[in-house]
């Protein structure tokens, strides 16, 4: 039963899932302090309000704390912005830069007779002897 249970443990995808969770806590601390420390006062500066915590609607006795509801939607929208800006689209821009092109010219074309995958070069096909004309080269 043990040997099992060290077996799941040392599976590569555990140990995957175990990294990946202590780096996203890592990395959460360290968006929500470039948030919460550097944004938030900027905008704070900007609008003249750093806070909607304050505003409450009191319908029968109840209060509805939609000021609270405010800070949460303008938060994530801030956390998905500067995640976005200053993480996603850079590393996309270095990975694009880094990875060769995905849409390689086709070096085959399909027999008319067989469709049996020509050469473009081919004035035969060798599967049915099929007389073919060659194809151009892309430039």
């Amino acid at each position: 039963m043990l040997k099992g249970f060290r077996d799941f443990i040392l599976r590569g995808n555990v140990m995957d899932l175990a990294v990946a969770v202590v780096i996203g806590a890592a990395f959460t601390a360290i968006v929500n302090a470039l948030v919460s420390d550097i944004v938030n006062p900027l905008i704070a500066a900007i609008v003249h309000k750093p806070d909607f915590s304050a505003l409450v609607l009191d319908v029968n006795g109840g209060k509805i704390k939609y000021g609270d509801f405010l800070n949460a939607i303008i938060s994530f929208l801030l956390i998905a912005a500067v995640v976005y800006f200053v993480f996603v689209l850079p590393v996309n821009a270095l990975l694009k830069k880094f990875r060769p092109s995905e849409a390689a010219p086709p070096v085959t074309r399909p027999c008319p007779e067989c469709l049996s995958d020509v050469p473009l070069a081919a004035k035969r096909c060798s599967h049915c002897g099929e007389v073919v004309t060659p194809a151009l080269k892309p430039a």
